[in-house]
């Protein structure tokens, strides 16, 4: 979780620094919330009557329909801190209520009418029935201002993205009139006109001169360290990053961390000496009140090019595979300046931007000097795709690409199409809407590029991390490590193509509120409650059914069957508890959904009856234990050991070591032969035969004592013979043995086998094998038809 929240913030820090002023205008900083009073009482009603004077301005602005983007702007944000009120306001006393209902509930019915009810019940009733209004009064008010405040929010959000709309339509002069650009001189000679007069004025007044005198020692102090951290801060990260470059020998990854962290550094360091310097400027009071601007601006502006920058080297200087280490060092030196270039074309729309803010110059001015930028920037990108690639998007462009990489050369081709646009749009007078095709391309391959680069330094630490250098590249923790970062760069793209940060809070608002199905709402923070609670008790869960298996069970004289069943018990009871405890802890109220889940019970019992049939058949065994695990048993013609029984089947693992699922039904409903039920004694019968004229009595000694014998045979009940009668071809005989273990019936059977050839053998009995005699009843036939013999010539 930490390592998503670092990552989020270095996407949205990089999008804040480098994005430049969107379609809409900025939003303003909304007032501070006032303190959540409870609707009744004075300071609610006063707090209810600012409310309706306020919701009645807002219908009245949004009638009229004249207000500006800016007005409209700090009518939502009040609105929005009344919205938030009552949000919280409606969930007050949920549990006082919830008392009080129940306390209403375990009264008596009231009587029928005629019928008298004892004074203290009524007056009971009477007392709990004002208190349940005095605390749902507040409530239902503030769920119907909830609901105005939330249609008033969304006509103003309409109103402002149609205004964006529109704005884009917006045809002004073309920059290409001559006359035009006469005037965009004109104004900028005007301000800078200005600033020049500002900063003699503000140095002609005596206080500072004194501000000077008694600032100078921090003023000096801070010009000192930007200096410092601005001309030496590079070389000092260059050093270290020469000491650390042998960190990576061994390639798990940790070469690629410390060379991301020291590429930070070398782009963080100047930047503050800027921010240094820009203060101690600032100090001076000498700027101005457009200076003032300008230095406020400054450090923006250069975190724009540390940025751009740092991107070019992590994605070329850094990359020594792929389309761009076949490149000429010329080649790759070029796309560096274009990266740079790149951020140069982004400060001074930033410029342009901030001038239009400050003097309100002409359509016409903001026309002509926007329009030298958008073409430069397009013919930058345009250079960047004949080098079969952008360095802000990487090695997109190779033969044998993935498919989000194809997809990525696709996205790219796109953009640079309409990057091509916006020049034409500009020449055509239509200035805003080529700002909101080209500006945004510009941003959003650094944001990719951001991306992909997260992307790569997660994989170097999770390869470092874990010793395993393959998850550093191509591995499934790198994919959903970029897909996790795609998501996260989904507001900031939308951000960067006008999105309002306004509308996206009121997503996250709304997200957040839930969905309200009857008297029950599914809100995020419900579904992470009860799915905390439940995981945690099914934690527990597992962890008693562990330690009963493992450690307590094997203990007592309890069977293996026996043990089994007690676990998965204890599991099924330990499961429905821990989901009662979630819907009880998340405070979820399921009984409006009573008539939904009866429906549904009953198309699932009639689709899902074979499954319901199972689950009940599979408890039936765990409690009943006709089947138990470790049994042998025959059931559908299949042999073997009973290795587990889940809700649904049974697995058994027959003689051939192969695994038979059996539905838990057909154990419930069919006829199972249970070789090892309550005990594991059985009886092996072995069979023999012996020649016709064999002393029977003799073969029975034999027998029997080859039986007695045999250590798996109990004495009692004994072995015993049987002479079972006169077959075709032998005398037959059976010993017939009760076992301590019918487990062991086929090695016991294999034993007497063996010895009762050897006793035979020595006692010289004959075991016979089956002969037949053929009679041909009339030979003559045979010999009459049987053909001449040739003669020999």
């Amino acid at each position: 979780m930490l390592k998503r929240m670092v990552v989020l913030g270095l996407v949205l820090i990089a999008l804040a620094l480098f994005s430049g002023p969107s379609l809409a205008q900025d939003a303003p900083q909304a007032a501070p919330t006032p303190t959540i009073p409870p609707i009744y009482g004075a300071e609610g009603r006063q707090l209810y009557q600012d409310w309706l004077r306020l919701a009645d301005r807002a219908e009245e602005v949004v009638d009229a329909n004249r207000a500006s983007t800016g007005a409209m702007e700090y009518l939502r944000a009040d609105l929005v801190d009344y919205r938030e009120i009552f949000a919280e306001v409606r969930t007050e006393n949920s549990a006082r209520i919830q008392t009080l209902q129940a306390q209403i509930a375990s009264l008596p019915p009231v009587p029928e009418e005629g019928a008298s009810e004892p004074e203290d019940i009524a007056a009971l009733r009477a007392n709990l029935n004002a208190r349940m209004d005095a605390l749902q009064v507040p409530r239902i008010v503030a769920d119907e201002a909830l609901s105005r405040a939330n249609g008033l929010i969304l006509e103003v959000d309409r109103i402002i993205r149609q205004r964006n709309r529109d704005r884009l339509l917006i045809r002004g002069p073309s920059p290409l009139i001559p006359d035009n650009w006469a005037l965009l001189f004109h104004d900028l000679s005007g301000v800078s006109q200005s600033l020049v007069n500002e900063v003699q004025r503000a140095w002609a007044l005596p206080s500072t001169h004194e501000n000077l005198r008694a600032n100078a020692a921090p003023i000096l102090v801070l010009m000192a360290f930007g200096a410092l951290l601005l001309l030496r801060g590079g070389r000092w990260i260059d050093r270290l990053c020469s000491y650390f470059q042998s960190l990576g020998k061994g390639g798990t990854g940790r070469a690629g961390v410390w060379s991301f962290v020291l590429s930070l550094g070398r782009a963080v360091v100047p930047f503050m000496g800027v921010v240094l310097i820009a203060r101690a400027l600032d100090m001076t009071d000498i700027a101005g009140l457009r200076g003032q601007i300008i230095l406020e601006a400054l450090p923006r502006w250069t975190a724009i090019f540390v940025i751009f920058h740092w991107i070019g080297d992590r994605t070329i200087s850094q990359s020594s595979s792929g389309w761009i280490a076949s490149l000429s060092p010329a080649r790759v030196a070029e796309l560096r300046v274009q990266a740079d270039l790149l951020a140069l074309m982004l400060v001074l729309w930033d410029m342009v931007a901030l001038f239009d803010r400050v003097e309100n110059v002409s359509d016409a001015s903001r026309g002509v000097a926007t329009f030298p930028i958008i073409v430069a920037t397009a013919l930058i990108l345009l250079r960047l795709q004949l080098a079969r690639g952008a360095p802000l998007t990487g090695a997109l462009t190779e033969d044998k690409a993935s498919g989000f990489e194809a997809f990525l050369r696709l996205a790219r081709r796109l953009l640079l199409v309409l990057a091509l646009a916006a020049p034409v749009l500009a020449a055509a007078g239509y200035a805003f809407a080529a700002e909101a095709l080209i500006f945004p391309i510009v941003q959003t391959l650094a944001l990719i590029s951001v991306v992909v680069i997260l992307q790569q330094v997660l994989g170097d630490l999770a390869a470092w991390l874990s010793r395993k250098p393959e998850l550093a590249r191509d591995s499934l923790f790198t994919v959903i490590a970029g897909f996790v970062l795609s998501l996260l760069a989904v507001p900031a793209l939308v951000l960067i193509w006008g999105g309002r940060m306004a509308s996206l809070t009121e997503i996250w608002t709304r997200f957040m509120a839930g969905v309200r199905v009857g008297d029950t709402t599914f809100s995020p923070e419900t579904v992470l409650s009860f799915a905390l609670i439940f995981t945690i008790g099914y934690g527990i869960t597992r962890l008693v059914q562990s330690g009963l298996r493992n450690n307590l069970l094997p203990k007592t004289s309890i069977d293996p069957g026996g043990q089994n069943a007690i676990v998965s018990g204890l599991g099924y009871v330990g499961i429905f508890i821990a989901g009662l405890v979630a819907v009880t802890g998340a405070g979820l109220d399921l009984s409006s959904l009573a008539i939904v889940a009866g429906a549904l019970s009953v198309g699932i019992g009639f689709g899902l009856q074979t499954i319901v049939s199972n689950f009940v058949s599979g408890i039936i065994l765990l409690v009943e234990r006709p089947v138990s695990k470790g049994d042998w048993i025959e059931v559908g013609g299949m042999m073997g050991y009973v290795r587990d029984i889940s809700v649904r089947s049974t697995r058994i693992e027959t003689f051939d070591r192969t695994d038979v699922i059996v539905p838990n039904s057909d154990l419930i409903s069919g006829t199972v032969t249970n070789y090892t039920r309550g005990n594991t004694v059985g009886r092996v019968i072995v069979s023999v035969g012996v020649a016709y004229g064999t002393d029977t009595r003799k073969v029975e000694t034999i027998l029997m004592e080859i039986a007695q014998a045999h250590p798996m045979v109990l004495a009692n009940p004994g072995p015993s013979v049987v002479f079972q009668g006169f077959g075709a071809d032998a005398l037959e005989f059976e010993i017939r043995a009760i076992l301590r273990d019918v487990n062991w019936v086929l090695s016991v059977k294999s034993d007497m086998n063996h010895e009762i050839a050897k006793r035979f053998v020595a006692e010289g009995i004959e075991i016979p094998f089956a002969q037949r005699d053929i009679w041909l009843r009339n030979p003559e036939a045979l010999a009459q038809g049987k053909a001449p013999a040739p003669e020999q010539s």
